[in-house]
């Protein structure tokens, strides 16, 4: 590509003379057009996800890979997924080129090794069963392809996520999925609608997923993790409103049964089991 959108010029110049307000207006005039970006990459987006359910209902994983924001952001969603849809920590996993400590400091040419997202990926025995989704703005990160390239070698489904037309990325999987944002507001800063692209879509992909996994009941996260005692409550006021008990009886069975699902579930039972008798 000589020259990609993701690196085109602002359409907006003289930052630096523009008060905040007029920062902050343009800023937010240009996130606006992220999500018309995503609507047109929907029938891709919807051709990943339909792709990754069956695979992931015989055991299959969801790797995410990436570098810099992209990285952060596959990290990111797949470290919310536990918590939230109570799944284990190697249901989706999210690997950044130069490691963890990338999440915080750039590490100097990580991204550049097109054999290391291999050998990351394989520390975690990748298989056919699994299921791999490359993350870069560009498409052309080498860390990111080339981990993509060496998956399909080896019998991997492939997934893509950039934000320019045609990219390597998009060639080399098996899902390409495109997100054209257009220039960014400071030219060539995709942690800005590139990222907010990218967020939105991983987002999607991931809970998708998981209520088509079942880990979700009418609108409710039944199989989160009960960490803190704001879920505890979000938890208890769930269950008050499914089986129509009042607050104390919810709360002692939720911590008897540790799991809203399961509270859910066995009070039914009970009551359909007097029923009966």
């Amino acid at each position: 590509m000589s020259n990609p959108i993701t690196e085109q010029p602002s359409k907006y110049d003289n930052l630096e003379k523009m008060d905040v307000l007029e920062l902050l207006s343009n800023i937010n005039a240009e996130d606006q057009t992220v999500p018309l970006a995503i609507e047109k990459a929907l029938p891709q987006i919807r051709d990943f996800v339909t792709a990754v359910v069956p695979k992931m209902e015989l055991g299959g994983r969801l790797f995410y890979i990436g570098a810099g924001t992209s990285g952060r952001l596959g990290v990111l969603d797949a470290s919310e997924c536990p918590p939230t849809f109570g799944v284990s920590d190697d249901h989706i996993i999210g690997l950044i080129a130069g490691g963890d400590i990338a999440l915080r400091k750039a590490v100097e040419n990580a991204e550049d090794d097109v054999n290391q997202a291999w050998k990351d990926l394989e520390e975690f025995k990748i298989s056919e069963k699994d299921v791999l989704l490359g993350i870069a703005a560009s498409g052309s990160t080498p860390y990111v392809v080339g981990g993509i390239g060496d998956a399909k070698k080896n019998g991997v489904l492939t997934g893509g996520i950039s934000c320019n037309e045609n990219s390597l990325l998009s060639h080399e999987a098996d899902f390409p999925m495109e997100l054209i944002v257009g220039p960014e507001f400071v030219t060539g800063s995709t942690r800005m609608k590139a990222g907010t692209a990218q967020k939105l879509v991983l987002n999607m992909i991931s809970t998708s997923i998981m209520i088509q996994l079942g880990k979700v009941k009418g609108n409710k996260m039944v199989d989160m993790q009960l960490s803190n005692k704001k879920l505890v409550e979000r938890g208890t006021k769930m269950i008050m409103d499914e089986l129509n008990i009042d607050a104390d009886l919810a709360r002692l069975l939720l911590k008897k049964y540790k799991s809203v699902r399961k509270t859910i579930d066995l009070y039914k039972d009970r009551l359909n089991t007097n029923e009966l008798n």
